[in-house]
């Protein structure tokens, strides 16, 4: 190598003059990506039903030096996502975070359940992706869609068949529709984690039973923190994955390696 030999350049990790969405931004994963997300320089807007929750977390990110807003959506409702989505200026990143999980056995699974969890993990998933897409592509803008999923979209499980069904479809959704919006430069990736510690599996893990059959599932022994989270939104949502689509970055402790 000689001193005029040209060295490859790396853009990093940051956001800035970026626009993020983050639904189910309220708290626990939703809310860690969203102050990664401004830690790293975007413009975040985060999303649920509970205005208190969510004015709350834009203070607190705010007091930090970020930038944050809030919208209160019902992100199952359709015409509030477009309505809400269409009046904004289109978001560069999109985080499709909000979830639900209703562990029972299969023969103990009613219908209400079945539309509640397709409701919010699928069916929301697809609305607002489609109004952040319509939006990027009407501005010419590129971008990046983060379909929160989970390992249970690569596995299964017991009592998880109905979770397992909808996390197993927003893999198939993402790998369509990076293939549907990649000539226009918006790229659109799965984040895949294991059993993180929030408020969401805080019940789970009061069965002693439960935490041993979730630590025996993942080669780190441990079950993951919510910080854990941060640095691959911030790597999925950067230029740093620029060349990844259709793909799902595994946050599982080792989980589907076995």
């Amino acid at each position: 190598m000689t001193a005029a030999t040209p060295l490859p350049s790396f853009g990093g990790f940051r956001l800035d003059g970026k626009r993020a969405l983050v639904t189910g931004g309220g708290r626990g994963l939703g809310l860690a990506a969203g102050v990664a997300l401004a830690q790293a320089g975007a413009a975040v807007t985060l999303a649920a039903r509970s205005g208190a929750e969510l004015e709350m977390a834009c203070a607190a990110i705010r007091a930090q030096g970020g930038r944050a807003d809030f919208l209160v959506l019902d992100v199952t409702d359709s015409a509030a996502v477009r309505s809400a989505i269409e009046s904004r200026p289109p978001f560069q990143i999109l985080v499709n975070n909000a979830g639900m999980n209703r562990p029972k056995l299969l023969t103990e699974t009613p219908d209400e359940d079945i539309d509640a969890v397709f409701a919010l993990n699928v069916k929301a998933t697809f609305y607002v992706a489609r109004e952040v897409a319509r939006s990027l592509q009407a501005a010419g803008l590129p971008g990046s869609i983060i379909n929160v999923s989970s390992q249970m979209g690569h596995v299964g499980s017991p009592r998880r068949t109905l979770y397992c069904a909808s996390k197993h479809a927003v893999e198939g959704l993402s790998k369509a529709l990076a293939w549907e919006l990649g000539p226009a430069g918006i790229r659109v990736n799965t984040l895949c984690p294991t059993f993180i510690e929030t408020a969401f599996t805080a019940s789970m893990f009061e069965d002693p039973a439960f935490r041993r059959f979730v630590v025996d599932k993942i080669a780190l022994g441990r079950v993951g923190q919510i910080d854990e989270v941060m640095g691959p939104i911030v790597f999925l949502a950067s230029d740093a994955s620029s060349l990844m689509t259709g793909s799902a970055l595994m946050l599982d402790g080792g989980w589907t390696a076995a």
